[in-house]
């Protein structure tokens, strides 16, 4: 469905994608993994073409979209789920989803029945959960094909963030294809049906998420997770 192929992008002098090369399939979940500044954010706006490409390449569906501009990418059916949310906390939650549909908003609201109660309050009104949900659900009623999700859970209570995972398992059920770029790899891992880990702008690792959280290195080293120590090792050291 999506692929990119040695793709490099650059803020000013500074060289952010370093030749990532990865691939998502159709009604898929794919996680993009790794610590802070490793390039993720970079990536999802290259994709849409926020921050365009200055080498690579990007397929999808056949098509050559690495040089379209923004809004064409967008027709293509891709759509964005910004880090931050970035909602207009000035509309109310209906007139949000209004700017982007392409259509009825309440296939798209019944995902989110907190949303339908407070349709007509503003995005300033809101928890900080419910803004996030009202950044997905402003990407879903432009029906896109490909959701790329750049840090959903951030700064989210893990009530929330198991709600946002139920509505990605559920989304990837319904046929839409998801990129999950996320810091908080025990979430993604548990969601993902493909995962790819950046380090220092690159892909260091690609496979199944199963066994990438089976490999207590690439969490240690690229991911920052603690090692799992032996609770009867430690008590005999002790």
């Amino acid at each position: 469905m999506l692929t990119l192929t040695e793709l490099h992008t650059y803020y000013g002098a500074s060289h952010v994608l370093q030749g990532v090369t990865l691939s998502i399939e159709k009604g898929t979940v794919t996680a993009v993994l790794g610590r802070n500044g490793v390039g993720k954010t970079t990536l999802c706006r290259s994709i849409v073409g926020l921050t365009p490409a200055r080498a690579g390449k990007i397929l999808f569906n056949g098509e050559d979209i690495t040089a379209l501009p923004p809004h064409r990418i967008y027709d293509r059916g891709i759509c964005l789920v910004p880090q931050g949310r970035r909602i207009f906390s000035s509309l109310t939650v209906h007139e949000n989803l209004a700017i982007a549909a392409r259509g009825s908003l309440e296939p798209v609201l019944s995902v989110f029945p907190r949303l339908a109660e407070r349709r007509g309050n503003r995005g300033n009104e809101l928890s900080g959960g419910e803004q996030q949900m009202l950044a997905i659900a402003r990407a879903l009623v432009a029906r896109p094909s490909l959701l790329i999700m750049d840090e959903p859970t951030e700064g989210l209570a893990p009530m929330l963030i198991a709600e946002v995972g139920r509505v990605i398992t559920r989304l990837r059920d319904q046929g839409t294809s998801i990129l999950l770029a996320e810091q908080n790899a025990a979430f993604a891992v548990r969601l993902a049906d493909a995962a790819h880990v950046m380090s220092k702008g690159r892909v260091a690792y690609s496979g199944d998420p199963a066994a990438l959280w089976r490999d207590e290195d690439i969490k240690t080293q690229l991911l920052g997770v603690p090692p799992v120590t032996d609770a009867r090792t430690s008590r005999r050291d002790s």
